[in-house]
């Protein structure tokens, strides 16, 4: 959950804020749903893109919450093993890459509501925000995979 959260506030800040090269909604000129089009360099259509911005900027704070609880009721409820911080910063790299994965294939290609950068190479930007996904995915997995545990129940007896 903390690594979809933190994986959509990349993609909303980096992509939809500091660079601007999309915001929800810019490209339902050519959508596969019909949603109106509202283009960014008009008042109206940035004002919904806008909202839709923050809708999206929502889900992913929830998200973030959701871990930071599954976190916190994991540390305050061990069942006996904590595990070292590469399992967390694995899951979390993971986390994103689903969140990529998942995120592109929905709006990217089948709703077609906006695309990674539009224009004449749109789908090569498509397709490598998929890959950056799976390849999140994969190291992710990497890394946690390599991770320790200490037993905190057997610890607690020997002390």
């Amino acid at each position: 959950m903390l690594g979809i959260g933190l994986g959509g506030f990349v993609d909303g800040i980096l992509l939809h804020q500091l660079l601007q090269w999309h915001h929800m909604l810019t490209s339902t000129d050519t959508d596969n749903i019909g949603v109106p089009y509202y283009p960014a360099d008009t008042v109206h259509g940035l004002k919904m893109n806008t909202v839709w911005d923050g809708v999206f900027h929502t889900f992913t704070w929830v998200m973030v919450l959701v871990g930071l609880a599954m976190l916190y009721s994991r540390v305050q409820h061990s069942r006996g093993r904590v595990w070292a911080s590469r399992a967390l910063w694995g899951w979390v790299l993971a986390g994103w890459g689903v969140f990529n994965l998942v995120e592109g294939v929905i709006d990217h290609h089948i709703l077609g509501i906006h695309h990674v950068r539009g224009g004449p190479n749109e789908l090569a930007w498509d397709l490598g925000f998929l890959a950056l996904g799976a390849l999140l995915v994969v190291v992710g997995y990497l890394v946690q995979r390599g991770a320790t545990f200490t037993d905190a129940v057997r610890e607690r007896a020997r002390a």
